[in-house]
């Protein structure tokens, strides 16, 4: 997400899946780092729109992710999916939709366009079931993840509620609010990096609650998705975020839990929006680790 001051880009700020079948290129190319990191360049399908992006495979995988863009216009995740990867994860990115080497178009608040409208929203979430699909081809025996930031917290549960292949799911400053609630929030903290030293908590929900919408248009409600869903997922929560309402974010994790969701959070005090830092992602990392062993397990025992 990133806040605009013109009005009228305003309207399309947003925080921080059909018929074809993902295909591999056939002209695919792959090399070979150092850190015996297999690279591997496809192309697949989405929605009648050819989508470009890059597998990166460790020797010994024992998971593996799609990388779910934010907001902004995101070519691969390269760096990411790299440093995933040395940890034993096999990695999938690629350039958002309109982006880079991806056909379609691209829907951002630069273009002017509502790009948190339910339309854009779910185009780009089968964009990212469609790769958990290629994913799932290539290594039918590992635990497949989706792994994302901000506006990611809006697609990554429509995914994993009509891919069944989504086993987990991890979510840096991610909203488990609305569309419209965030905007709300973003609008009343109006990019002020100050936000939470003169305005309280109790302020920022009855202005939530409260406030008038400045657009119209109809919601997406994350806990919608989030209900039916039982695989494990992590949020990465930065307290100074002026783009989500953390605490009002993990309320409704809390809730969630209390249903027997095996969701989990971390709260990192000193940082805001962007938790795209060491700490996080070692957590994160670790995270995937335990759950992907845990379920492949699961799915051991079930066999026997």
């Amino acid at each position: 997400m990133k806040f605009k001051n013109n009005l009228f880009l305003l309207f399309i700020i947003i925080t921080v899946f059909a018929c074809n079948k993902p295909v591999e290129n056939k002209n695919s190319s792959s090399t070979q780092s150092k850190d015996l990191i297999k690279t591997e360049n496809v192309i697949f399908e989405s929605e009648g729109i050819k989508l470009a992006g890059t597998i990166y495979s460790p020797e010994n995988p024992q998971s593996a992710l799609v990388l779910v863009h934010g907001s902004d216009s995101v070519p691969r995740m390269s760096k990411m999916a790299e440093l995933l990867a040395k940890n034993d994860i096999l990695v999938f990115t690629y350039d958002k939709r309109g982006v880079g080497e991806s056909g379609g178009i691209y829907a951002g608040p630069e273009v002017g366009t509502n790009n948190i409208s339910i339309e854009n929203l779910n185009l780009l979430a089968k964009d990212a079931s469609y790769a958990v699909d290629l994913i799932h081809k290539k290594s039918e025996d590992l635990p497949i993840g989706l792994f994302g930031a901000s506006q990611a917290g809006w697609i990554i549960p429509i995914v994993a509620n009509k891919n069944a292949l989504v086993k987990f799911m991890v979510l840096f400053s991610s909203p488990t609010i609305t569309t419209l609630e965030q905007l709300r929030f973003q609008f009343y903290t109006n990019g002020r990096t100050d936000f939470w030293e003169n305005y309280s908590e109790k302020d920022a929900r009855e202005h939530i609650k409260n406030d008038p919408d400045k657009y119209q248009f109809k919601a997406t409600n994350p806990k919608e998705f989030l209900k039916t869903l039982s695989i494990p997922a992590l949020w990465l929560f930065g307290e100074k975020d002026i783009q989500i309402p953390v605490k009002m974010c993990i309320e409704h994790i809390n809730t969630l839990k209390l249903e027997n969701k095996p969701f989990e959070y971390v709260l990192f005090p000193s940082l805001g929006h962007n938790t795209n830092k060491k700490e996080p992602i070692e957590i994160s990392i670790n995270w995937i680790k335990q759950k992907s062993f845990n379920i492949k397990n699961n799915e051991t025992e079930k066999l026997e």
